[in-house]
């Protein structure tokens, strides 16, 4: 029977492994996503589900497992940093996918001074800090919105950001070319 809207006839879904298959031949940045329970505990998550959305107003989304503590922390406090990690960032990368709880106990960051977010300084080469904006459940994540309010480059080298694809972790090496 076609559906109503789009008078195609409906297919099943593609397997959750050939989809995730299909995803893994797609590089992707890889960023640690960080925020400040309203306890003033630090959450963080590995992400490599985040793009742009807009410049008026800028805007960026990160997609975030509906049942991740992180998520949680981050919806009390309607803010989050998303730390944009280098290549030499992997045990880092790996730290923040794992759940360890004790992650913040094993990397060097600093709450922001005006917000109280957490900064990964040694393994972020540039950190955005963001409100949210809105929310949209999307099956097991839920898309987050998030206004930038401010960015903080590391370092005046130009960035080697660490890439995830193939189930392996890569670089995008940028030199610097005199004119």
């Amino acid at each position: 029977m076609p559906d109503p809207v789009t008078d195609t006839v409906a297919r099943a879904l593609v397997d959750p492994a050939k989809f995730r298959s299909l995803m893994t031949t797609h590089p992707a940045g890889v960023a640690i996503v960080t925020t400040t329970a309203r306890d003033g505990e630090p959450w963080g998550m590995t992400c490599s589900s985040m793009c742009s959305v807009a410049l008026q107003p800028p805007t960026l989304l990160v997609c975030l497992r509906a049942e991740s503590p992180t998520l949680a922390a981050l919806l009390q406090v309607s803010a989050f940093s998303v730390n944009l990690l280098h290549d030499r960032a992997v045990p880092a990368a790996n730290l923040f996918a794992s759940g360890a709880a004790d992650r913040f106990e094993k990397v060097k960051w600093v709450p922001e001074p005006e917000f109280g977010l957490p900064h990964l300084l040694e393994d972020a080469h540039t950190i955005a800090d963001c409100r949210v904006s809105r929310t949209l459940p999307v099956g097991d994540h839920l898309v987050v919105f998030g206004e930038v309010l401010q960015v903080e480059t590391q370092s005046n080298e130009p960035p080697s950001p660490l890439l995830y694809g193939m189930r392996q972790y890569g670089s995008l090496k940028v030199s610097r070319t005199d004119a």
